[in-house]
């Protein structure tokens, strides 16, 4: 996973979020649940791996802040293509 996140920063989602050109990008949506956290949700993706930078990629995307989910709401979750 933890390449997943590297090649997400260095792949088309870092290029995204870095303002260059839009790229397509992989990604599938998860819906928030009672009790979620970033950081429960990035640790669950990450399985193992240090799950800040994928914390940072799902709030950058989404436009949310760690304490501002709302159960119900659909995140989209970056991953590799």
């Amino acid at each position: 996973m933890g390449g997943l996140v590297a090649a997400a920063w260095t792949g088309p989602v870092g290029h995204a979020l870095a303002g260059a050109d839009p790229a397509p990008v992989a990604s599938h949506n998860y819906v928030v649940r009672s009790g979620d956290t970033l950081w429960s949700i990035a640790s669950r993706i990450a399985r193992g791996d240090d799950p800040r930078p994928l914390v940072e990629v799902i709030a950058q995307v989404n436009h949310v802040e760690a304490g501002a989910l709302v159960p119900g709401r659909t995140l989209v979750i970056p991953t590799s293509a």
